[in-house]
């Protein structure tokens, strides 16, 4: 019986996927081998000896401690893209509403409660909506920085709009090129972005290279009356820098889902509070991917969508032979698969398949044998310097 401890309220649809007669599954469990969770801030205390994995109903997991895991060979996992559809549309209102004198329209037509009378609210509306004039987004240039699944959809949002679409990531991936429309223009160098588009859209993680990556040069290289949205993470705009940029009014507009003190009432700022992935579907499919993601993995050792472990997977139901299978961890350093080896061999234990794969500091191994190793066997494994966790499958 596999155990699973859940943080948040994680979508029905998702806790669906574990069948009651494999799985254990509530927000009590003890000694859980592996965690759900949206927003709770995992701390390293919670990490319990027998956990295996924890999996992040979402795209970032800056509330986990996923160094510590790695250490301990906890596999921490996302959900890219389940949520993309979400953040995008709410990226399409960002630039309408800071396009067009919607929101101070809707409070000065909500706010004229003296008037009763049809023909003279009817008549001040038809005087005064000059005063919410606007602008269309088609023909803009829009410039996308991250083009990950997010980023390319906000892409392809836009050109279908009319809008011209330019973007900048210097760690494009294979799959991420694919995704991306060909009528996005690839800069190479952000400042020439920062310097070209009208509205700039941030689809980035927080990391040591990101942070505060938008600062005080970035605004300065921005043409006059830029608009910038920040769906992505607080931490990428340097709030001092922003503050200068909407005073000079080098920054026409600032609209984020991460709201300030320093921010508040501001006309030129337009804040929500977190809701780029608060849709229904979008939790469905967070946590239906993770939920799939950890029954693949607790039951058959597979990798998928991981931000700390190799991405991997051992066809097992096709074998002829199909026996028991080893997971191991350990660090990527030489000699370590041999030592594994050694020890079933010295066992005559047969090995029907294996994969071996690495990410960074950490090696990860998946063994199908054709009988089960002893305890004795387990154990020797488990000893070998550098191995982090070995799990029998």
């Amino acid at each position: 019986m596999h155990r699973i401890k859940t943080f948040n309220a994680i979508s029905e649809l998702g806790l669906k996927r574990f069948s009651e007669d494999n799985y254990e599954v509530g927000s009590e469990i003890r000694n859980a081998e592996a965690i759900m969770l949206r927003s709770h801030k995992l701390s390293a205390d919670e990490l319990n000896t027998e956990l295996k994995a924890v999996a992040r109903a979402g795209a970032g997991v800056n509330n986990v401690p996923v160094e510590e895991c790695t250490e301990r060979g906890v596999v921490v996992f996302n959900s890219p893209g389940a949520n993309a559809n979400a953040v995008k549309e709410l990226v399409l209102c960002g630039l309408l509403l800071s396009s067009r004198g919607i929101i101070p329209g809707i409070n000065f037509a909500t706010s004229r409660q003296d008037i009763s009378e049809y023909t003279e609210l009817s008549k001040l509306m038809e005087t005064e909506k000059k005063r919410f004039k606007g602008n269309e987004i088609a023909g803009k240039t829009l410039g996308v920085v991250g083009l990950g699944a997010i980023g390319s959809m906000v892409a392809d949002m836009a050109i279908k709009l009319g809008m011209r679409v330019q973007g900048f990531d210097p760690a494009l991936s294979v799959d991420a090129a694919w995704r991306l429309p060909s009528e996005v223009t690839r800069i190479e160098n952000l400042n020439t972005l920062m310097g070209s588009s009208d509205f700039i859209s941030l689809h980035l993680p927080v990391l040591d290279s990101t942070r505060n990556l938008i600062d005080a040069a970035m605004f300065g290289a921005m043409r006059k009356g830029t608009c910038l949205l920040n769906f992505a993470r607080d931490e990428i705009v340097d709030s001092n820098a922003l503050l200068e940029a909407l005073k000079t009014g080098n920054l026409s507009k600032y609209v984020c889902d991460f709201p300030r003190p320093e921010l508040i009432n501001q006309d030129n700022v337009i804040s929500m509070p977190h809701i780029g992935a608060s849709t229904a579907e979008a939790e469905e499919n967070c946590a239906i991917m993770v939920a799939d993601q950890l029954k693949n993995f607790l039951e058959h050792g597979n990798i998928k969508n991981s931000v700390n472990f190799p991405s991997l997977y051992l066809d097992r139901e096709s074998n002829a032979k199909k026996g028991t299978r080893l997971a191991i961890s350990n660090r990527n350093i030489p000699k370590m698969l041999g030592q594994i080896l050694s020890v079933l061999a010295d066992q005559n234990i047969n090995v029907i398949d294996m994969l071996n794969k690495s990410r960074n500091e950490v090696a990860y191994n998946l063994i199908d044998l054709e009988s089960t190793p002893s305890e004795s066997a387990l154990t020797a494994i488990a000893d070998i310097d550098n191995v982090n966790k070995v799990t029998l499958l």
